[in-house]
């Protein structure tokens, strides 16, 4: 009897198709944040467990993934790219689910609720961070499309171009989370510092999201230049 492995199959067509399966499960689990918020905002925690749940059920899909990467990588010899490289990718995008989960996990499981002054703020910040992580999976697709196309010549100016795109929201991120630190230095005394503390980590780590987006920039032009 012969047995198939399909995720092998993927490899037999392109190193790349893998981690892209897998960054549209991180990118998924960053949209789910989205709703979230809201729903902590409001104070519908039951709404809030839900798209929690969908996160987590999204991470652990992405986490077999990673494993299933891993396993069937082929040798450097048979693959376009260093098989380090592309490991190295993978691990970070594995990140940038691990801390949506633990945004929602720490949130959830304290029912945090941002301030309302803060909420405006907060809510552009998470949604920059979002579209850094979205803007990240759409470099993967187009490299994936490029070089399996054979227009090599072209792929570094168009990753070029959609890394600037990254950057420039990842800068934005920046400057948001100054403001929204700003902001709550000011709302401090009128809080209870076990709640501040908790908001400067959220915020923290909102701010991660928009870093690991970038750092999977960096290495698609690594990639791109070799």
């Amino acid at each position: 009897m012969v047995t198939s492995n399909p995720f092998s199959a993927i490899f037999g067509r392109s190193p790349f198709q893998p981690l892209l399966l897998h960054i549209v499960k991180v990118s998924e689990c960053a949209d789910e944040l989205l709703p979230f918020f809201e729903s902590t905002l409001s104070g519908d925690w039951a709404a809030a467990e839900r798209h929690r749940g969908a996160i987590t059920r999204i991470e652990h899909e992405a986490d077999e993934l990673k494993t299933e990467l891993r396993l069937n990588l082929p040798n450097t010899m048979f693959l376009p790219v260093s098989r380090s490289d592309l490991l190295d990718l993978v691990s970070v995008q594995d990140k940038i689910a691990n801390k949506a989960r633990d945004i929602t996990g720490i949130m959830l499981g304290r029912q945090m609720q941002v301030p309302e002054s803060l909420a405006p703020t907060m809510r552009d910040y998470l949604r920059t961070s979002v579209a850094a992580v979205s803007q990240a999976r759409k470099a993967l697709g187009e490299l994936k499309d490029l070089l399996e196309s054979g227009f090599g010549s072209n792929v570094a100016d168009v990753m070029q171009n959609l890394i600037r795109e990254l950057h420039v929201l990842e800068h934005q991120a920046d400057d948001q989370q100054v403001a929204i630190r700003r902001q709550l230095f000011q709302l401090e005394n009128s809080l209870p510092p076990v709640d501040v503390i908790f908001l400067y980590k959220i915020i923290d780590w909102v701010g991660e999201l928009s870093d690991g987006a970038e750092r999977v920039g960096s290495r698609l032009q690594v990639l791109t230049a070799r």
